[in-house]
């Protein structure tokens, strides 16, 4: 196969990525050349495309101790949010796309996913722990409106009494809050909402597709009211970028009714990393220099560390003092009151399988 990077770098309305890197497990690469002959020029905005695949397996399993879940289901492939940092963008190399912009422009549906769910939840001897809904991409990307996905899985786990959690930056959520109502009357749902930047500029091009600030504090101030637990995430922190906001975010976060709260540092995981710097250079062209020196002065002098204990929070001065602000914020704001977190802790005792479900009679 022969793939042919796009290396303009131009600025797309409504897209993160400006190139798309080659795809490491292609045997052949092609580079364009500026020959002096005739060639057409970069679109200004691509189409969305989204592909099906018909799913043979629901659950995705880890052994990770930086995570606090070992499954996950993953609704979609690739995502339309198309958020230039985010970790999951080498995952779209698996599937013969690039990790730049097809990552959120060609998109993947996973059709006959909840009925392959129920056949795992049936199988003799399943373990219940909570699931994380998604682990990789955001299970309410504007691709779920078409296909409800994410809303036929809360079903069914709510069903069978499976505690799940569940991370988005999508006020998609808020179509399904009857679903999650139910489900946190049983203790079986935690919901934590992604918070980068309150700063609506800097959001329309790190995150271009993705529920707006203020949006997201509609969505934590609708969940907190409807009896549902939920909490900020404030992820990724980008130093010299966003790390000035970390205090007014978690602050936001708790006015709008939050309780818990978590931070990440940012990740520049294989492509991500050309990525990112190449988004720098279009947007923040004076910046940076300085993000990615503070990038690898947490990240031991280079762009990513993945050793685990180390990849999720970075080590060094500058990462230590995110640390502490961190905490002293939550402390001030009455975030991760020990005695809350353990009111919310979920309940997998009432778990039955799917096929148990229901009477005879009925």
């Amino acid at each position: 196969m022969i793939h042919q990077p796009n290396r303009d770098g131009v600025a797309r309305k409504g897209r993160g990525a400006t190139f798309d890197p080659h795809n490491r497990f292609a045997p052949t690469i092609s580079e364009p050349d500026a020959d002096g002959w005739w060639q057409e020029e970069a679109p200004t905005s691509l189409a969305t495309e989204v592909y099906e695949e018909h799913t043979r397996s629901a659950l995705a399993w880890n052994s990770s101790p930086d995570l606090p879940f070992d499954r996950s289901i993953n609704p979609y492939r690739g995502c339309e949010h198309g958020c230039i940092y985010c970790f999951a963008r080498p995952s779209h190399a698996y599937w013969d796309l690039s990790p730049g912009l097809d990552f959120e422009t060609k998109l993947i549906a996973r059709t006959g996913l909840v009925e392959r769910l129920r056949e795992e939840l049936c199988k003799p001897g399943y373990p219940c722990h909570p699931i994380n809904l998604a682990g990789n991409t955001d299970a309410y990307q504007p691709l779920e409106a078409r296909y409800a996905t994410t809303r036929a899985i809360l079903a069914l786990l709510l069903e069978c009494r499976h505690p799940l959690t569940l991370v988005t930056k999508g006020e998609l959520i808020l179509r399904d809050i009857d679903l999650l109502q139910d489900l946190a009357k049983q203790r079986l749902v935690r919901v934590m909402v992604s918070l980068t930047s309150l700063d609506g500029e800097l959001k329309r091009t790190l995150e271009p597709r993705a529920a707006s600030p203020s949006a997201r504090r509609r969505v934590i101030r609708r969940l907190s009211e409807a009896g549902i637990p939920v909490g900020v995430l404030v992820s990724p922190v980008i130093p010299g970028l966003t790390d000035h906001e970390l205090e007014r975010l978690l602050e936001a976060a708790s006015e709008a009714g939050a309780t818990t709260a978590g931070w990440m540092l940012l990740r520049l995981p294989r492509e991500v990393a050309p990525l990112f710097e190449a988004w720098l250079a279009t947007h923040y062209p004076e910046r940076a220099g300085k993000v990615m020196s503070l990038v690898r002065q947490c990240r031991g002098g280079a762009d990513y560390d993945p050793r685990f204990g180390k990849r999720m929070r970075g080590e060094g001065v500058f990462a230590k003092l995110l640390e502490q602000r961190f905490h002293k914020a939550c402390r001030r704001l009455g975030l991760n009151d020990p005695a809350a977190k353990a009111n919310q802790a979920l309940d997998t005792s009432a778990f039955r399988p799917p096929h148990t479900q229901g009477d005879l009679f009925d």
